[in-house]
């Protein structure tokens, strides 16, 4: 049964901090533009500051289709669902604000001691109501860790950003920013993306630590399942073979000997 707020209720605060991912949605004004729908799980990315109002560091991708949407006309939704525990879905309905790298308020928000490789702006949504439903459809899983690929390589192309400051006061075409000019700065349907950050002149700084372990990836139990399922199928295959082979090796030897006995007892 669905229930609807007109804040975010403390006990859903709580809830939400304990959340490893959410889904972001948004779409343009045009019946015939794409809706989007992304996955957010960068770890301590999501912030709540109130029960009217929360934000996150938006990471950079190939794609810049929330920050479009809402320059145009401001909706967005959030989505938390639980993956582990109780059941529960939790959609957070409001309008958003862009601030990008560089701005005033997204370095209010986003110090260089708490930024993410690849951040590329802060989205601040103030919430106008909040919605939960049942979620007993969404199946359980268990969080292992976060990934580290994104991190690694927004870091690398923000190194090469660092790097050339000291040499040329050009953008380096094999940095952060210059991806974001060429790759960020328009959605899939010509909306305006990325306005500013890439021609600003804050260095991109981050506190990722290089030498953190990359998580190890394993064979889900299903996968396991699979291996095994081919690997008993392939067995069952070699020892149907063999059989065959055996039988027909017994046949023509069988057959060699009666023909002898026919001839000794002939002769």
């Amino acid at each position: 049964m669905a229930k609807f707020y007109n804040e975010i209720p403390e006990f859903l605060i709580e809830w939400i901090k304990k959340q490893h991912m959410f889904w972001v949605a948004s779409a343009p004004l045009n019946p015939d533009g794409h809706v989007n729908l992304s996955p957010k799980g960068t770890a301590d990315s999501f912030h709540v500051v109130d029960s009217h109002r929360v934000w996150y560091q938006d990471m950079t991708g190939s794609g810049v289709e929330t920050i479009s949407h809402i320059r145009e006309n401001g909706r967005i939704t959030i989505l938390f669902t639980a993956l582990e525990g109780p059941p529960r879905i939790l959609r957070l309905f409001g309008t958003g604000t862009v601030y990008e790298f560089g701005t005033q308020e997204y370095e209010s928000l986003v110090s260089p001691e708490n930024r993410k490789p690849g951040s590329r702006a802060a989205i601040v949504i103030d919430v106008y109501q909040c919605q939960t439903s049942c979620g007993y459809a969404v199946p359980i899983y268990e969080f292992v860790t976060h990934r580290t690929q994104l991190l690694r390589m927004a870091d690398m192309f923000e190194s090469r950003d660092r790097a050339s400051v000291i040499t040329s006061p050009e953008i380096n075409q094999n940095g952060l920013k210059s991806y974001w000019e060429h790759h960020n700065s328009k959605s899939v349907d010509g909306l305006p993306g990325l306005l500013t950050a890439f021609g600003s002149k804050v260095t991109p700084v981050n506190n990722f630590d290089k030498e953190v372990q990359r998580p190890k990836l394993q064979y889900s139990s299903s996968r396991k399942g699979s291996a095994q399922t081919r690997s008993s199928g392939a067995n069952l295959a070699i020892g149907f073979v063999l059989g065959a082979l055996v039988a027909t090796t017994l046949f023509y030897i069988l057959s060699a000997a009666e023909k002898f006995d026919m001839l000794t007892t002939r002769a």
